[in-house]
Parts: C-alpha cells; sequence; structure tokens
C-alpha cells in the first residue's frame, strides 16, 4: 500500500530540524541528520538504488530508468532544514475541510486567526481542506512540501515499473534557508543533466529568476563611559548604527518593495553603548544595481569612520548567490516543460522572479542547471503558513506529468 503525500507531510513537520546562523558547520544543526536518516530508510524500502545520507545529512538516490530510450538524467531536489525565523518544534497541523472562505480559527485557546481579509489568495481554496499551525510554530511546508511530493513520485515510479521514464535522481540538502545548502551538494556524484528544485510556493508558481544576494555584517564600535563624565568622550554605538541605517535609501527596503525591486534589509540588530552587531541582507535581481547597494553601503561606512574615527564602522560584506537567470537562459526548454506540464493538468502557471533564493540559483552555477517548482505552500517561514492536501496531492501530479514528459521527447529540440 502506497504512502500519501499527505501522510508523509504529516510525518516530516513533526521532526524538527530548524537550521541555524552563524553555525560554520553543515548541517548547523545535528538534528537535521533525523530527517536525513529518515529519508535514508525510506528510499531504501521503497526500493530506489544509489541510497546515500552522508555524513552532512545530504541524501541522494536514483529512481532507475524503465525504458532504453534515451532520455537527459533529470533531478528533483528539496530541502530539510526549516527556517531559523520562527520554531519548527512540536508542530501541531489544524485542518479545516472544506474550507468556505471566512476566517479561520487556527488557535481557540487564544483566538489566532486569519482569513483573506489579510490573505486574499485564501479565496483560491474554497471547497479545499487547509492545512495550519497553531500559530506556536511555523507548519514547515518550505520545504517538507517539496520533500514528500518528491518522495510520493519516487513510491508510485518505483512500484510501477510499467510505465516508461528515463532514470529519475532524487536529492535532499540541509541548511537551504541559512544559505548554504549547496555548499556541499555532490554534483558531479548526483550524475543529472537538469534538474528542478521543488521550493516554491502557491501551486502554479514556477521561477527561473532569483535575487542576486549578499549578506552584510555591520559591527559599530563606540565607547562607554559614566553618563556624568561624558561629555565630549562618550561615543554611543547605539546611536551611531541608528545613524548608519538612516543613511540607507528609506524606501529601498522590503516593506516597500516587490517584483524586481530590491532593497537592504536589516535583520538583526543587538548591543549596548559599547557595541552594536547589525546583520543586513542585500538583494537585487539586476547585478549592476545590486553591486551598486554594495557599493552604497561601503560608502556609508567610509563616511561614518571618517566623522567618527577610523575603525568605528567595520563592514563585513560577502556574496551568496547570484541570479539564475543567466545559467538557464540555454535551457528555457525546462521552463516549457514545467508549464506544459501545468497546463495539461488544468493548472495556470505563474511565472514570477523569486524575491529569495534557492539551492537551485546556487545548483545553476556549479553546473546544474535548475529552475524552481511550486509546492503549494503560502506564508512560509512563520505561524500562518499553510498548505492544502488539494495542493500537495496536485504537485505530486505535477511531478509525475514532467518525468512524462521528459520520457514522450518534449525537448529544446523538439521545438
Amino acid at each position: 500500500m502506497e504512502t500519501t503525500v499527505l501522510e508523509r507531510f504529516l510525518k516530516y513537520i513533526a521532526v524538527d530540524t530548524m537550521s541555524q546562523l552563524e553555525k560554520e558547520s553543515i548541517p548547523s544543526t545535528e538534528k537535521q541528520k533525523n530527517l536525513a536518516r529518515i529519508l535514508e530508510e525510506e528510499l531504501k524500502a521503497m526500493g530506489a538504488s544509489d541510497v546515500k545520507a552522508d555524513d552532512h545529512a545530504y541524501v541522494y538516490a536514483t529512481i532507475p530508468a524503465t525504458t532504453d530510450k534515451k532520455i537527459p538524467t533529470v533531478g528533483f531536489i528539496a530541502h530539510i532544514d526549516t527556517s531559523p525565523a520562527y520554531s519548527d518544534e512540536n508542530v501541531k497541523p489544524q485542518f479545516y475541510k472544506n474550507y468556505d472562505g471566512g476566517r479561520i480559527v487556527m488557535n481557540r485557546e487564544t483566538g489566532l486567526s486569519m482569513g483573506p481579509e489579510e490573505y486574499p489568495e485564501l479565496l483560491n481554496y474554497v471547497g479545499q481542506d487547509v492545512i495550519t499551525t497553531d500559530g506556536t510554530t511555523l507548519l514547515g511546508a518550505d520545504d517538507k512540501a517539496g520533500i514528500a511530493e518528491i518522495m510520493a513520485l519516487a513510491e508510485y515510479l518505483l512500484k510501477h515499473p510499467e510505465i516508461p521514464h528515463g532514470t529519475i535522481k532524487v536529492g535532499f540538502t540541509p541548511d537551504e534557508e541559512v544559505g548554504r545548502g549547496a555548499d556541499l551538494f555532490d554534483v558531479e556524484g548526483f550524475h543529472a543533466d537538469v534538474a528542478y528544485t521543488v521550493d516554491g510556493g502557491a501551486l502554479g508558481e514556477l521561477e527561473y529568476e532569483n535575487f542576486n544576494a549578499a549578506s552584510g555584517k555591520v559591527v559599530v564600535h563606540g565607547l562607554s563611559i559614566h553618563t556624568g563624565s561624558s561629555k565630549g568622550k562618550m561615543k554611543n554605538a547605539i546611536l551611531m548604527a541608528m545613524e548608519f541605517q538612516n543613511m540607507l535609501p528609506v524606501f529601498d527596503n522590503p516593506m516597500y518593495t516587490e517584483e524586481y525591486e530590491g532593497f537592504f534589509h536589516l535583520d538583526t540588530i543587538s548591543g549596548c553603548v559599547e557595541t552594536v552587531v547589525m546583520d543586513y541582507i542585500i538583494r537585487d535581481h539586476d547585478m549592476d544595481k545590486f553591486q551598486k547597494k554594495k557599493a552604497y553601503m561601503e560608502r556609508a561606512a567610509a563616511y561614518m569612520n571618517q566623522k567618527y574615527g577610523d575603525g568605528t564602522i567595520e563592514l563585513t560584506l560577502k556574496d551568496s548567490y547570484y541570479n539564475m537567470k543567466e545559467k538557464l537562459a540555454d535551457h528555457m526548454y525546462l521552463i516549457d516543460i514545467a508549464k506544459d506540464a501545468m497546463k495539461e493538468l488544468g493548472i495556470e502557471p505563474i511565472v514570477v522572479p523569486i524575491r529569495g533564493g534557492t539551492d537551485g540559483a546556487r545548483l545553476s552555477y556549479m553546473g546544474l542547471p535548475c529552475p524552481n517548482l511550486c509546492t503549494g505552500g503560502h506564508n512560509f517561514h512563520g505561524k500562518f503558513e499553510y498548505i492544502t492536501v488539494q495542493a500537495l496531492e496536485r504537485t505530486t501530479e505535477l511531478l509525475f506529468t514532467i518525468v512524462k514528459k521528459f520520457e514522450a521527447g518534449t525537448l529544446a529540440g523538439d521545438r
């Protein structure tokens, strides 16, 4: 008896896999290995080949070809970890069958609820079965929905060898949420010609553009002294940090941007009069604008150091990933196949730029062309995250239809 995609999803979200920033190890949290081992055991049990969960919580497997026809090897990839932005410990999924379009009470004790007033896309799921959290954790659809959908596909193909298809590769990564999911991915050993990450949002989303991304760490060095004798001596790092932040363009902020608009985002700040540390992320789809944003921060730091003394502002910039559009320009047939598969299933393709990044961006630059497919989830990284049972099922059908289109020869040369 096959395990349903819903059963898999509920099993996987029960495993705490939150990654952690500021950790050099991969995985950044040992607990990610727990889900890696579960996936390894399940893949072996269903009969996959070359199954391996390595010491860094990467999981690899092969679904052997069932035809001698020459078909490119396609991979499907998702990530194990959940965002450190919100807890995933002891997830309590809530079910709302046959959603009627009204408010959803997520937690009767606290009165927490959500509805189409704040999240109008909920109206797209009237009549479907909505899964939410109880508000104490995130749900984990990012990306355990993607894992469940890939695993459901794998089991179905392995149990039905009469279905003709080429070699399929399965890959699961740790630490995607902290920007290191592709760091140790064995692209050469994966032996895929092309791949898709299953790490997107609403049903129908299809993405082959993403932000160019960098991190920025600003350390502000002040001088603390007793307030009673501080005149002309104190250098308040808190006030200087505020001044630095206020030098950045007000509207280049995620609160005011959409689509292709980039931003500076102050993600964390901590400290006191003596020292303040600020962590930024810098994003832009356009490489020239991306480079100018980093240069802008460097000029702001130089001005502050000129004003308050050398070493007052210590700025460290580090590129994280780049827009995969450049690497997918010669592989747009991957987008065409996914769009055709969606249309065949009656799903409207929604081709949008990712206002973020995926492992696929890094993997594309590592030689594995890898656009991003939807999972069906919404409101990732927070307590209002949700997905529907039907979206899980439809995305699994989408993956299967993509496999069929590869077998049918719906490739660049056929267009």
